[in-house]
C-alpha cells in the first residue's frame, strides 16, 4: 500500500504544490506593493511643489536677485502656537526687520486646498504675527516682498507641525 501511495505522489516533500505557488505569489506581490507604497509616500512627503511658472524666465535674473537679497543679510524663522504664526525676521546683528512690502502665503507643499494669505501685525519683541488655521503635517511659508532699499526679498520656509 505504501508503495502505491509513493508511486502516485503521496509524498509532497520537494514537490511544488498549490499552497507553495500561492505563498510565492502572495509574498512576491506583497513585496512589490509594499515597495510601491513606500516610494509613493516618500515622493509625496518630500515633493516641494512648483516654485515658479517658468524656470527659464526666472533664471535670467536669478543671480542679480540672489546677490541683492544676500546683501540684506536677513534671517527668517517661523513658530506656530495654536492658531498664531510668529515670523521672526532679523538682520545680521539680530535687530528686527520690517520690509516696505511683505506678502506671505502659507501653503501645503502638495496641494492648494489649505492655502492662506497671511496679514501680519507687529507683535512683541519685533516679531510679526498672523492668525492661521493649521493642522498636523508639512507646511511652507512663502515670503515675497521688497526691502526699504528696493531689493526684492523671497524666502520659503518649510516646517512640520506635529500634535
Amino acid at each position: 500500500m505504501t508503495d502505491q501511495v509513493e508511486a502516485q505522489g503521496g509524498s509532497t516533500k520537494g514537490q511544488l504544490t498549490g499552497r507553495k505557488v500561492l505563498a510565492i505569489f502572495v509574498v512576491g506581490f506583497g513585496l512589490i506593493i509594499g515597495v510601491n507604497l513606500f516610494m509613493a509616500w516618500n515622493a509625496i512627503s518630500t515633493f516641494p511643489g512648483m516654485e515658479v511658472s517658468s524656470s527659464y524666465a526666472d533664471s535670467q535674473t536669478f543671480d542679480d536677485r540672489r546677490f541683492a537679497q544676500e546683501e540684506l543679510g536677513w534671517n527668517a524663522s517661523v513658530e506656530v502656537e495654536g492658531d498664531l504664526l510668529t515670523l521672526t525676521l532679523v538682520d545680521e546683528t539680530g535687530r528686527p526687520v520690517y520690509p516696505a512690502e511683505l506678502d506671505a502665503l502659507l501653503t501645503r507643499p502638495t496641494n492648494q486646498l489649505e492655502d492662506q494669505q497671511l496679514a501680519f501685525e507687529r507683535g512683541p519683541n519685533g516679531v510679526l504675527q498672523a492668525p492661521v488655521e493649521v493642522s498636523e503635517g508639512r507646511w511652507r511659508l512663502r515670503l515675497t516682498g521688497t526691502a526699504r532699499n528696493g531689493a526684492e526679498y523671497r524666502h520659503n520656509i518649510t516646517f512640520s507641525l506635529r500634535d
